[in-house]
This record gives structure tokens, sequence and C-alpha cells, in this order.
């Protein structure tokens, strides 16, 4: 099982910028990582995803354009960037890995490796 430690989190107003990173305890070069988010009252969802087999990614809809993921496999480590945030991206944000997913990068169940999360509060 794959340990994943998100850090990076906190307030910011809105218009501003984070850099999430997530540490996973072992080799991430065999795994798609991605980042999903969870509002308080709404389900869990997607954010970003990146494959393992090379540079594809892929955005919700709503962060398009402002979040941008990326990985470094030599430091077993993922990172969302996040610009232009809005008060509705206010979440925590969890980072998960799965071992060779290619398709449905997007979809919670391609994913059994989970972080703790880190609160992102995007004031307005």
């Amino acid at each position: 099982q794959m340990q994943l430690v998100e850090s990076g989190g906190g307030l910011v107003q809105a218009g501003g910028s984070l850099r999430l990173s997530c540490a996973a305890s072992g080799r991430t070069s065999t795994y798609t990582m991605a980042w999903f988010r969870q509002a308080p009252g709404k389900e869990r969802e997607s954010v970003a995803a990146a494959s393992w087999a090379g540079s594809s990614t892929q955005y919700a809809d709503s962060v398009k354009g402002r979040f941008t993921i990326s990985r470094d496999n030599a430091k077993n480590t993922v990172y969302l960037q996040m610009n232009s945030l809005k008060p509705e991206d206010t979440a925590v944000y969890y980072c998960a890995a799965g071992p060779y997913v290619t398709r449905g990068m997007l979809s919670r169940e391609m994913y059994g490796n989970w972080g703790q999360g880190t609160q992102v509060t995007v004031s307005s």
C-alpha cells in the first residue's frame, strides 16, 4: 500500500495561487497520480490526473486553464499548481495513486491509494 502525504494547503485570497505537493512512500513511475477535492456537504470530485505512461494529463472542466498537474518521479512527488483561485475552489484536496491507470483517469474508482487531504480555503 502506497502512503501519500499532501502539503501546501492554506488560506488565500481570490485570484491568488497555491502549490500543493503530494509525497509518495514508494516509486510513482508506474502509478497514475491524481488530485481530487471535497467541499463541505458535497461529494468528492476529480480535479486533475497525470498518467504513469507519459505526459498525458486530464483536468476537470472547472479548473482547466487555471490548474496544472505535474509529477517528478525521481522525487516520487506530484504537484498541483493552482492559479486564479476562486472561492468555489475551497475544499479539502486529496492526492490519489493508481497503478497503470490509463482509462478513467478522473474516476475515483480507479484509485486505491489516498492521502489524508490538505485544506484549501479561498476568501472572496
